[in-house]
């Protein structure tokens, strides 16, 4: 097949790659880098069935020639990490819905497949967890930044939906959680592997809040492997899937393991919410997935623990320098 994927020089986006053209199929990425890298795929670099593409998800005449060439589409092009929305608001709201309406608007044109990719974020701050696809939302204000990309990716959902119910598109809808490995970095707010560095670096861990919240970090090569059965199974169009591992840890036994793994002796320092992001920020005292569903369908089981993840992290991290 011949794969369209937006984003894809970013973290999830060249997993995925990596994992269609290991397979067999074509596969063309768009980017803009403004947070993915070329160094991700500089691997395939010769390969014939692979391209690279260095543009937006905003220019709409290269979006419509790249879908009006692809079996599939897997649009992962978003502004991501919380701390990357914050400080850039208006580019984020702009990227995450217009390149959204971009995608499904040039799909509609042949009928073509996309998979849409959203978030845990969607649930906001809701305390009713494990979160199921069909569960209430419940937001902050929107005077609060961190909540603009929960609505984004809402209306992003609702887009999806409509393009399905109205014009028949087949589109399916994954909502990531917390999904961690190589060539993930820190700079944008990602908690991994921003402890990671630090642990190396001997600086300081920085736990942001007290450390109670809890996550749930999924390996990417689960995410992946998911998603692509996902794409090979018909009764998916139409629905909205969650993805990752339902295997809980709180932040600040993270930061332990981390220092623990990495033979570090780094200190781990609590930051409050307002020295690290800004005034007012909220965050969510559990980000919990239900993975009933994905698991009905295909079978879904993520089999790496989060020692396996942190691992892979690690791994990758001491294979560049540290920033």
């Amino acid at each position: 097949m011949r794969f369209l994927l937006t984003g894809g020089a970013g973290f999830i986006g060249s997993h995925l790659a990596d994992h269609l053209l290991d397979r067999g199929d074509r596969v063309t990425i768009l980017d803009d880098l403004s947070t993915g890298r070329k160094e991700n795929l500089e691997h395939r670099e010769g390969d014939s069935r692979f391209r690279a593409v260095y543009d937006t998800v905003l220019n709409a005449d290269v979006v419509r020639r790249l879908v009006a060439e692809a079996d599939c589409v897997l649009h992962l092009a978003a502004a991501v990490g919380v701390k990357y929305i914050i400080e850039n608001p208006l580019h984020s709201m702009r990227v995450n819905i217009r390149g959204t309406e971009n995608v499904l608007e040039a799909a509609d044109r042949r009928g073509t497949k996309v998979v849409l990719f959203s978030s845990s974020e969607i649930y906001g701050k809701s305390a009713d967890t494990p979160f199921r696809e069909d569960a209430d939302r419940l937001l902050g204000p929107p005077t609060v930044h961190r909540w603009s990309y929960s609505t984004a990716k809402a209306v992003d959902e609702v887009l999806g939906l409509a393009y399905r119910q109205e014009r028949n598109l087949p589109v399916i809808i994954v909502r990531c959680f917390n999904t961690c490995g190589p060539r993930q970095r820190g700079r944008y707010g990602m908690v991994m592997p921003r402890f990671v560095e630090q642990a190396l670096r001997g600086d300081p861990i920085t736990v942001y809040g007290d450390g109670t919240q809890t996550r749930c970090f999924a390996s990417v090569f689960d995410v992946v492997e998911g998603i692509v059965s996902l794409l090979d199974e018909d009764r998916a169009v139409g629905e909205i899937f969650n993805i990752g591992t339902n295997e809980e840890y709180s932040v600040l036994a993270l930061a332990r393991r981390v220092r623990e793994i990495t033979g570090s002796d780094s200190e781990i320092r609590l930051i409050p919410y307002a020295e690290a992001y800004e005034e007012g920020f909220e965050d969510m005292l559990r980000r919990v997935p239900d993975l009933g569903k994905i698991r009905r369908l295909i079978g879904y089981r993520p089999k790496r623990t989060l020692d396996d993840v942190l691992r892979s992290v690690i791994e990758y991290r001491r294979t560049i320098p540290t920033t």
